[in-house]
C-alpha cells in the first residue's frame, strides 16, 4: 500500500476502527493494550466496536503503546471535530442525529450504550466528556429529572477529582436545581457534596450542614448516614462518631444490594466509609477488616476505586501499629497506579496515611517524595487546607 494511500484510509476510518487494526499489527490483546494505558479492556471494546467515542487522552495513550506516532491522535481529533455533515445548513441540527435519538428513544432508553454502564472503570479525565455527551443526549431526547441529577453529581465528582474545584461547584448547584421537588435526590445530592467536599478540604462546619440536610428524609440512605459519620469523624466529635458509625454498621449489605440508581451506594462503599470512620477514632484492626471486605467487593477493573481502599487499608494497618505495612502498602499504590489514574481522591487517601505515620519515619519521607510531585492542583498536605478545624 502506498503511502498516499495509507493517509487516504486512516483518514476515512473511525477511530475505533483504526484502533483495532493498530492494536492488531502491533500484536497485542485487547487485555493486554487496556493493561498497557490504564483502561478497562470492556471499555476498549466498546470503543473498537462504536459503542463509545474514546477521548483525546486515551488515543493519545494509545499512540504511545501501538508505536503509531500521533495517528490514532489525529483520527480522534478528526472525526470529533466535524460538527456539521457536509452540505448541512450551518446552525441546524444534523437530520440523521434526529432521526437516531429517534429510533433509539423508541427501542427505549435501557437499550442505548451509556456512559453510566461501568463509569467507574474509566479514567476521570476520558470519563468526563462521555458524562458530558450523555447529558447532551439526555436533553435532546428531553428531561429525564433523575438521570440529569445521576449525571450532574457524577461530573461535579469527576471535576473534584480533576482539580475543577469551581466548575465543580457549579455542577453540584445543578444537580441540586435538577433534583428540587424530589426530597430523596437531594438528600444525595447534599451527601454526596459533603464526602467530596472532605476531599476537597473544604471547612468542616458546612460539609456537616449539607450531611444533616441529607438525613432529613424519612428514611435517609446509606450514603445520607455515611457522609454525616465521616465530617464527625474529621471534626473529632468522639461520641457522635461513634453513634453514627453503630448506624452505618446496622445499615449491612442487603440494604445496598437493590440499589436502583448508579450514584447509590453499594455495599464495598459503605465498608469503605466504615473503614475510614474506624480509622479516625482509632480502631486500626476493625477497620482493616473492613476495607479487606470492601475490596472483596470492588471489581478489579474499577481501578481508581480500589486504589482509594488500598490506601484505606494502608492507613488502617498504620493505625494498628503496622506502620511498615501500611507505608509499603501505599508506596505499592502510588508507584503501580498509572497517572491517568491519580486524582484528588487517591491523593486525599494517599495523604491520609501520612496523617498517621511518623514525619521521621523512612518510608513516610519516601511517600511524601512520591505524593508531592503529583499533587500539583490536589494540594493536600499535612497541614490539612483552608478552613480545617475542629467544632466541639
Amino acid at each position: 500500500m502506498t503511502e498516499t494511500s495509507t493517509q487516504t484510509s486512516t483518514q476515512t476510518s473511525t477511530f475505533g476502527t483504526h484502533l483495532r487494526q493498530s492494536r492488531q499489527a502491533a500484536g497485542l490483546s485487547l487485555r493486554q493494550l487496556a493493561a498497557r494505558v490504564g483502561y478497562d479492556h470492556s471499555y476498549l471494546s466498546q470503543v473498537e466496536r462504536g459503542q463509545r467515542p474514546g477521548s483525546a487522552d486515551l488515543a493519545r495513550l494509545c499512540d504511545r503503546e501501538l508505536g503509531t506516532g500521533d495517528q490514532l491522535t489525529v483520527t480522534f481529533e478528526r472525526r470529533h471535530s466535524r460538527t456539521e455533515r457536509p452540505g448541512q445548513t450551518p446552525g441546524v441540527a444534523d437530520p440523521l442525529e434526529l432521526a437516531w435519538q429517534g429510533l433509539v428513544a423508541g427501542a427505549g432508553v435501557a437499550e442505548q450504550p451509556t456512559a453510566l454502564d461501568d463509569f467507574r472503570s474509566i479514567p476521570p479525565a476520558a470519563l468526563l466528556p462521555e458524562l458530558v455527551s450523555e447529558l447532551q443526549l439526555l436533553q435532546a431526547r428531553g428531561v429525564d429529572e433523575v438521570h440529569a441529577v445521576e449525571l450532574s453529581i457524577l461530573i461535579a465528582e469527576t471535576l473534584a477529582g480533576l482539580g475543577e474545584r469551581h466548575s465543580a461547584r457549579r455542577w453540584w448547584w445543578a444537580a441540586q436545581a435538577a433534583a428540587a421537588g424530589d426530597t430523596a435526590l437531594s438528600a444525595l445530592v447534599y451527601a454526596r457534596e459533603a464526602i467530596t467536599g472532605l476531599a476537597e478540604r473544604r471547612p468542616l462546619p458546612p460539609l456537616l450542614e449539607l450531611a444533616d440536610r441529607a438525613l432529613v428524609r424519612q428514611s435517609p440512605s446509606a450514603v445520607a448516614h455515611a457522609a454525616r459519620a465521616l465530617v464527625l469523624a474529621e471534626l473529632g466529635r468522639s461520641e457522635e462518631t461513634h453513634q453514627a458509625l453503630q448506624v452505618l454498621v446496622g445499615i449491612g449489605d442487603e440494604a445496598l444490594v437493590t440499589a436502583a440508581r448508579p450514584t447509590d451506594w453499594i455495599p464495598y462503599q459503605l465498608h469503605w466509609a466504615e473503614g475510614r470512620v474506624c480509622a479516625r477514632l482509632g480502631y486500626g484492626v476493625p477497620g482493616c477488616v473492613l476495607l479487606e471486605r470492601a475490596r472483596e467487593l470492588c471489581p478489579e477493573r474499577w481501578v481508581g476505586e480500589r486504589a482509594r481502599l488500598d490506601l484505606g487499608l494502608a492507613e488502617c494497618l498504620a493505625v494498628a501499629g503496622e506502620v511498615a505495612a501500611g507505608v509499603a502498602t501505599a508506596l505499592r499504590v502510588l508507584v503501580e497506579l498509572p497517572d491517568e489514574w491519580h486524582d484528588l481522591w487517591v491523593h486525599d487517601a494517599a495523604d491520609r496515611v501520612l496523617r498517621v505515620v511518623p514525619e521521621s519515619d523512612r518510608g513516610a519521607v519516601e511517600l511524601r517524595r512520591l505524593l508531592s510531585p503529583k499533587a500539583g492542583v490536589w494540594a493536600v498536605g499535612r497541614a490539612g487546607g483552608e478552613g480545617r478545624g475542629s467544632v466541639r
